[in-house]
C-alpha cells in the first residue's frame, strides 16, 4: 500500500514543546475545482512546511503551491497558472476543523490543510492574462487578436441628458464680425 503524500510522523516532534522541523511534500489531491478553474488531474500540490511543537498540538505555517487551468473569463481561451499560499493553521487533539485542524495519534495528516487552501485561492473567474481585452458583444470576434467596426449603443440611463446637449456653433468662416 502506497504511503499518504501528506501524511507525517511526528511523534518525535510531538515529545518536546518548542521543537520543529521543516517539511517538504508533493502528491496529488483529487477533486480540487471551483466553479471557474481547477486543479488538473493527477497534478501535484506542494507545501514547503514548518511543524512545530506548541502546548496543546502542532503549529503548521509555510506555503502550499499547485497549477490551475480554467476559462479566460473574458476570452473563453484557455487559462492557466499556479497558487502560491501562506498557511498557518494549528493541529490540536479533538481539532473541528474550524478552529483547528484535528491530530490523531502520532501521524499528522496534513492533505486538508494543502486541500483547504487550495480551494480557497483558486480563481472562480480566472484570466488569460491581466490586460484580456475579451470578445465583442456585437460580433464576437477576439478583441486579444483582431479588432473590429462595432460600435457600442448608447447607454439608456443617460438618453435624459441628451435633451439637454448644446448644438455645434456653425463652423467660423474666417471673417470677424463687426468689420
Amino acid at each position: 500500500m502506497a504511503r499518504a503524500p501528506f501524511l507525517v510522523h511526528v511523534a518525535r516532534l510531538r515529545r518536546e514543546d518548542g521543537a520543529s522541523w521543516p517539511e517538504q511534500l508533493r502528491g496529488p489531491i483529487e477533486d480540487l475545482a471551483c466553479s471557474g478553474s481547477a486543479v488538473p488531474a493527477g497534478a501535484d500540490c506542494e507545501a514547503d512546511l514548518v511543524l512545530e511543537s506548541v502546548i496543546g498540538g502542532l503549529s503548521v505555517q509555510g506555503t502550499v503551491s499547485a497549477p490551475w487551468v480554467g476559462e479566460c473569463r473574458r476570452c473563453l481561451a484557455p487559462a492557466a497558472g499556479t497558487l502560491q499560499v501562506a498557511v498557518r493553521d494549528l493541529f490540536t487533539p479533538g481539532g473541528d476543523g474550524e478552529e483547528s485542524y484535528p491530530l490523531e495519534g502520532d501521524d499528522l495528516d496534513l492533505e486538508p490543510l494543502v486541500r483547504d487552501a487550495v480551494l480557497l485561492e483558486l480563481p472562480q473567474a480566472p484570466l488569460c492574462r491581466p490586460d484580456c481585452q475579451g470578445l465583442c458583444p456585437d460580433c464576437g470576434v477576439d478583441r486579444n487578436g483582431d479588432s473590429c467596426s462595432c460600435q457600442a449603443p448608447p447607454d439608456p440611463r443617460w438618453a435624459a441628458l441628451d435633451a439637454l446637449a448644446v448644438p455645434d456653433p456653425a463652423p467660423a468662416t474666417g471673417e470677424v464680425a463687426g468689420n
